[in-house]
């Protein structure tokens, strides 16, 4: 059988890819019925297991690995900042890995890192990922795996977020409160947890309101170029917005753009807020409204639940699930 690896054990015998990760261990928390099976099994099929993987893991390598989508947001940048500062504290290295929201390349990166070179893993999701198995089998191998900002909500592993539902309600209320009418939400890829979450904080918003057919969404992405077209059409369409909620800075940047070159006054013509951690938000022109992540405490608190599992200790439930609020900087761009 070609490519045999756990999940395809595991498959095989109707079992979880941990339990058989386990029996071939032979953990002690594995029948003896069952480890025969699975040991019977992966001889037949000629299963290999990484010998130098495992002896890597079983002592340590003093190394974390951190996976981003870009590094371009500053969000991210801070989210280091937070998690250097705690492997440094615990006489770690840190090794950062951009995917460039690339799901091919991000699945590249965890065969790399499956290899046993580091001890634990933090990792916040491409907006391509739409299978998560590459990240489920690296977990099922019993590798110390933490979720932040961007999440799997299918994979039992401790996730750090913000409260993207409630500061998105708050944004969009606020966009109401100074007049808009007409209210379009530039989302990011629909898979993502976050761009539902965000999603959901605005329609939420409009429904209180009575506003909810008035509501529209427009995907954006990676490409600066095809996102502009899109603000552009949407801009000189036949029911123009007054009000621009972006979902990442980026497509603040590119609605800023094409306000410029279509002369459209901000916030006279159009309201505009985003999230964003960018420091220079103050000195666009107008300065754009933000919600601001907390960023490098989510970093430092991803860091800190990772290393306690990779000392095996005991995560409280509230560890397994943090939530840290968001706030929101009020400039020109949404003023009245």
């Amino acid at each position: 059988m070609d490519n045999v690896n756990l999940k395809r054990l595991a498959e095989e015998l109707n079992l979880s890819p941990s339990t058989v990760s386990r029996a071939l261990r032979d953990s002690h928390e594995i029948s003896r019925e069952t480890k025969d099976r699975v040991k019977a099994l992966a001889e037949k099929l000629n299963f290999q297991p990484n010998p130098h993987a495992s002896s890597l893991r079983q002592s340590k390598s003093k190394t974390i690995a951190v996976i981003i989508p870009e590094i371009q947001n500053n969000f991210f940048s801070q989210v280091m900042n937070g998690i250097e500062e705690v492997a440094h504290q615990k006489g770690y290295h840190v090794l950062i890995y951009l995917t460039h929201e690339d799901y091919a390349r991000e699945k590249d990166i965890l065969n790399v890192l499956h290899n046993g070179r580091v001890d634990g893993l933090m990792i916040s999701v491409s907006n391509t990922t739409c299978d998560f198995d590459h990240l489920r089998e690296y977990k099922d191998a019993g590798i110390p795996l933490v979720f932040f900002d961007r999440v799997c909500d299918d994979i039992d592993a401790p996730r750090i977020t913000t409260d993207d539902v409630e500061a998105s309600f708050k944004a969009t209320e606020l966009l109401l409160r100074t007049g808009c009418k007409k209210i379009v939400f530039l989302s990011m890829a629909g898979n993502l947890s976050i761009s539902s979450r965000r999603k959901s904080g605005y329609i939420k918003a409009l429904a209180k309101h009575g506003m909810a057919d008035t509501g529209q969404t427009i995907e954006c992405g990676p490409n600066d170029e095809i996102n502009r077209q899109r603000i552009r059409e949407l801009l000189q369409g036949g029911q123009q917005p007054d009000g621009i909620f972006a979902a990442v800075e980026k497509f603040a940047v590119n609605t800023y753009e094409v306000c410029r070159d279509l002369n459209i006054q901000i916030p006279e013509q159009l309201k505009v807020i985003s999230f964003s951690n960018l420091t220079a938000a103050a000195l666009f022109n107008p300065s754009l409204s933000t919600i601001v992540q907390p960023a490098y405490e989510i970093g430092r608190e991803a860091a800190s639940v990772l290393f306690k599992i990779v000392g095996k200790k005991t995560l409280m439930p509230n560890e397994k699930k943090v939530v840290i609020p968001s706030y929101i900087v009020e400039r020109k761009s949404t003023s009245r």
